[in-house]
């Protein structure tokens, strides 16, 4: 082989070492640059100018009057104060039902899932919040029900085939109630409104829900309508906001803070009283 051959083998492989170093660099400023965009959920926000909140009805939580269609409720409160005055952005309620509100989350339809109860299994699929509040499934009952002939004591009382439940369809009450109860005929419905209705009109004998919810609806009607609360507590569960699961801890901090700093200056309880006082006017 001659000098010349060397000099051009040589200059050839430089160049090839030198373009696979560029390579590399660039490949690697890109995989930076694509992890720090995957952690700037709150930046990609301010930057749309709106925080996506999805809402699916489940008072005092999450409510919506009839006449305005205007969303209210604990945790709306607590979406718009964080995109007002965290974020600074408009909120936006995205409407939604319960089976569709973990889906909604992964597949970035809305930023934030509202009064999401938290469980191992939900939180292999998405995020979770610091809790805001914490809740249990309890039941609502005709007093004046033949079927019932004493209060029952344990969830056994309500296991029975003459008997029928009515839950929110995907909700936290449905999985409790498909686990606990082998018997009993279940209603499963859209949402809160409707799981109330079938109640108020007899249609069933029971209603599943979150304890809070539960206690407005006795609040709304108390001389036909009582609750009965499992000992021990059934599926006692935090009610958080959920996340996508590309979304940073160090986001998710930023959200935490804000919780913390509500609950602390007595905003959490101040809007939750608030809420049911709302409920319960409104069913009157």
């Amino acid at each position: 082989m001659n000098i010349s051959s060397l000099r051009s083998n040589s200059v050839s492989v430089r160049f090839i070492v030198a373009a696979f170093a560029a390579c590399s660099a660039l490949a690697a400023h890109n995989s930076a640059h694509a992890e720090v965009q995957a952690g700037n959920t709150w930046q990609k926000v301010r930057e749309a100018g709106v925080l996506r909140c999805g809402a699916g009805i489940t008072p005092p939580y999450v409510t919506r009057d009839a006449k305005t269609q205007q969303y209210g409720g604990l945790f709306t409160e607590l979406c718009r104060g964080f995109a007002k005055d965290v974020l600074h952005v408009k909120p936006e309620f995205v409407d939604t039902s319960w089976p569709n509100m973990i889906a909604g989350v992964q597949s970035n339809k809305w930023d934030l899932a509202m009064s999401l109860s938290y469980s191992e299994e939900r939180a292999k699929a998405i995020k979770f919040s610091a809790p805001v509040v914490y809740s249990s499934v309890t039941f609502v009952y005709n007093k004046n029900n033949p079927k019932l002939k004493k209060p029952p004591v344990t969830v056994t009382d309500l296991d029975k085939p003459e008997l029928s439940v009515a839950v929110m369809s995907g909700s936290i009450a449905d999985k409790a109630v498909g686990a606990q109860m082998k018997t009993t005929n279940i209603m499963r419905l859209p949402g809160t409104d409707e799981t109330r209705l079938a109640l108020m009109s007899k249609r069933t004998d029971f209603m599943a829900d979150d304890s809070a919810t539960n206690l407005i609806v006795v609040a709304a009607h108390p001389d036909s309508l009582s609750v009965f609360q499992p000992k021990p507590e059934l599926v006692p569960q935090p009610a958080c906001f959920g996340l996508n699961k590309g979304v940073s801890d160090a986001d998710i901090d930023v959200l935490n803070k804000y919780i913390e700093e509500q609950r602390k200056n007595g905003s959490i309880d101040k809007l939750t009283k608030q809420a049911v006082d709302a409920t319960v006017a409104s069913d009157k």
